[in-house]
């Protein structure tokens, strides 16, 4: 089982940005507990603030084949057709991760192009919700 978790725009600021919202914990953090946890499948971890960059790993998907994804693209979610659509054009199947409550923040934060296209979203569980993605993923694998 191959699984690669994106994380979006500002992403690569957890620790440092907006901790009361957040939490304290860094993007390596965030790897480390994941990698600590010894699931039975090679996990990625790709971050970039860059929509060309995203795309790009997006569409390695047809040479690298993983068999899912975990995705946090930030503000791109609320925003980005173009990623969505790479999505689409390599039928990666994903589960949609935020760590705050979209849905407690402003209205704008509501509407995300990805939703519908996840196989679930998980939403307001801080970074454990990374783990749920995961485990979630290799219960039904």
């Amino acid at each position: 089982m191959k699984i690669l978790v994106i994380n979006g725009v500002n992403l690569n600021m957890l620790g440092q940005r907006e901790t009361d919202m957040y939490g304290d914990l860094s993007l390596s953090d965030l790897e480390n507990n994941i990698k600590s946890i010894n699931f039975d499948a090679d996990i990625d971890f790709f971050q970039s603030n860059s929509e060309e960059e995203i795309i790009e790993k997006i569409h390695a998907q047809k040479q690298d084949k993983y068999d899912f994804g975990v995705f946090n693209f930030g503000a791109h979610t609320h925003t980005n057709i173009a990623i969505r659509d790479a999505i689409l054009s390599v039928k990666f199947k994903f589960y949609e991760v935020h760590i705050s409550n979209v849905f407690a923040r402003e209205e704008f934060r509501h509407v995300s192009f990805f939703s519908d296209i996840a196989e679930g979203c998980i939403v307001g569980l801080g970074l454990d919700g990374y783990e749920y993605a995961i485990r979630k993923i290799l219960k039904e694998e």
